[in-house]
Order: C-alpha cells, then sequence, then structure tokens
C-alpha cells in the first residue's frame, strides 16, 4: 500500500536519510522506531511532501507520490498526524474534522469517526484548544480519517499523553484497521505502544533502518537498546 525506494532527504549540504527502502501492506501497522534526532520526523515530512527527497521514490498503491504536493498526496489517499498535533485551537471540534473533509466533496462529518471516538461528539462544539493532550490527538487522528485515506502517518503520537490513553490509543489504531482496512505508519519512542498496536517494528538510526522485526517473536530488549541513550 505504501512503498518507499531509496529514498534520501537533505537538509542543505546535510543528507538526514540515506536511501531506505520498506513497504508496508495493506492492513498493516508499522511502527518506525528510534531515539530523537534520528531523523523520524524528517521522514514523516518526506512522506508527506513537507520536505521534499533528495532522491527516491515514494509509491501509494500504485500511484507514484514522490513529486506531488501535500493536498495531491492527501488526495491520493495518503493522511497525517503530525507531531503535536497541530489542531485549530480557535474552531470547534466538529469544524477541525470538517476541514478533513474538503478532499472528499462531503460536507458532513461521517457517523463512524464519532464511533470510534465518543469524546468527541460529546464535545463537539467546544474549542479544540479547550481539550487535553489526550482528546486533541484524538481530534487531530479523527481529522485525518476525514479524507478516507489509505495510509494514515502519525508522528509521535504519544508525546505529552498520559499513559493510561496511550493504551486506548493503541486499541484505537488497532480497530481502525481491522474497520477500514487501513495501513498505518506510527513514528515512535514508546516501545509499549509500539507493541500493543504495530505488527512490524522498523528501528531508524542516523538516517538508517538498522533492525526490523514483526511484534510476533521480537527481541524486545534489542529493540530497547536502539532505544536507549
Amino acid at each position: 500500500m505504501l512503498a518507499v525506494d531509496n529514498l534520501k532527504v537533505s537538509y542543505g549540504e546535510s543528507e538526514v536519510i540515506h536511501g531506505l527502502d520498506f513497504e508496508v501492506k495493506p492492513n498493516e501497522i508499522v511502527a518506525i522506531m528510534g531515539r530523537n534526532g534520528m531523523g523520524k520526523t524528517t521522514l514523516m515530512k518526506s512522506l508527506m511532501g513537507v520536505v521534499q527527497p533528495s532522491a527516491g521514490h515514494i509509491r501509494i498503491g500504485d500511484t507514484e507520490v514522490t513529486n506531488l504536493e501535500s493536498y495531491q498526496r492527501v488526495a491520493n489517499g495518503l493522511a497525517y498526524v503530525p507531531q503535536g498535533r497541530m489542531i485549530f485551537s480557535t474552531m470547534t471540534v466538529k469544524e477541525n474534522i470538517e476541514t478533513g473533509l474538503t478532499v472528499t466533496g462531503e460536507s458532513k462529518v461521517p457517523e463512524d469517526i464519532y464511533e470510534l471516538f465518543p469524546v468527541l461528539l460529546e464535545m463537539k462544539d467546544r474549542r479544540g484548544g479547550n481539550l487535553s493532550g489526550g482528546q486533541q490527538q484524538q481530534l487531530a487522528i479523527a481529522r485525518a480519517l476525514a479524507s478516507k485515506p489509505k495510509v494514515l502517518l502519525l508522528d509521535e503520537p504519544t508525546e505529552g499523553i498520559q499513559p493510561s490513553i496511550i493504551k486506548e490509543m493503541a486499541r484505537t489504531l488497532c480497530r481502525i484497521r481491522d474497520e477500514k482496512g487501513l495501513s498505518i505508519v506510527c513514528s515512535e519512542q514508546v516501545l509499549s505502544f509500539a507493541l500493543d498496536m504495530a505488527d512490524r517494528v522498523l528501528v531508524i538510526e542516523k538516517g538508517e533502518i538498522v533492525h526490523e522485526s514483526p511484534r510476533k517473536g521480537i527481541d524486545e530488549k534489542k529493540v530497547a537498546s536502539f532505544l536507549s541513550v
């Protein structure tokens, strides 16, 4: 569903992502793990078109999106929940979700989004900025789902969120995969969260994938060693 081939990303003369290759199957959740500064966010931004790669190819299904603008990638089935959530704090919950409808031609928030996130239905007329961190993360995911994507990208979704909400988020992502048939790519530092929801774990270090494992039979100690400072 998502294929990345020899992806390289540079800031000026400095190459940050060094020829990454990986694929994400339909209905698969892949966690991309690594410490701060190892290239996770740069990778996510390049997949979304916020940062243009210097070489390589990105495909969604059979569609090459490498040279497309971000909004064109959304139209081709890619959705992005950025680090820090980036919701519209002065707009209501309902209005925030509606901004994700622009590529679908719909004007009404689909009921199944509120079924996934009942708290957002309760708070649909409340301003986004008045929600807790966990509720804002749910709102950011709901807004992304409103565009009816094939692939959902999440950048550090557990950042600043309490442990009980993190567990709930893992369950919700698995439900989204199962009910909507989505592929999900999630950059993350919290190993317990990755093990709760991912089908496969990739570890990125200094812009390269240095370890890959299916969740079943994963060597937790080895992955944890990559994440420790």
